[in-house]
């Protein structure tokens, strides 16, 4: 019986981390839980790499199970769309990430942040493989 209990209180204390939309409540966060903030730009709807960047390495188990424990998540998406449209408030808070961090328009571009906003690894296109290989990328130093 105590095996159970264990493992569904195991089960209940895991969950997938939530992909923030502001980077000042990251920030905040990160402070808060001592973490490094992770930054993605991706276009979610027309760009092949920020696809497969999404369905190979966000979504992994492991990747998950590492930034819930380490990271704050943020992501600037840039949907083409019609459908997909966000909020003129979104897309405002969008862009000027873009403006601060992503001059040049580069998809998926992937930022390491400490708690304050500085840029700590930077990534353009897809950082790894898999998700294992990314996760070491993460626990390296510069």
């Amino acid at each position: 019986m105590n095996f159970l209990v264990l493992l569904f209180s195991a089960f209940l204390s895991f969950s997938s981390p939530t992909w923030l939309k502001e980077l000042d409540q990251a920030k905040t966060l990160a402070q808060k839980e001592h973490k490094t903030i992770l930054l993605n730009f991706s276009g979610s709807d027309w760009c092949g790499p920020c696809i497969k960047l999404e369905k190979d390495i966000f979504e992994n188990e492991a990747f998950q199970a590492y930034a819930a424990q380490n990271l704050v998540l943020v992501n600037a998406d840039f949907p083409r769309l019609k459908k997909n449209q966000l909020d003129k408030r979104q897309t405002a808070l969008n862009e000027a990430l873009a403006e601060k961090y992503n001059q040049n328009g580069i998809f998926p571009l992937t930022l390491l942040l400490d708690a304050n906003g500085n840029v700590i690894r930077k990534w353009e296109g897809i950082p790894a493989k898999e998700a294992n290989a990314f996760i070491a990328l993460l626990q390296t130093k510069k």
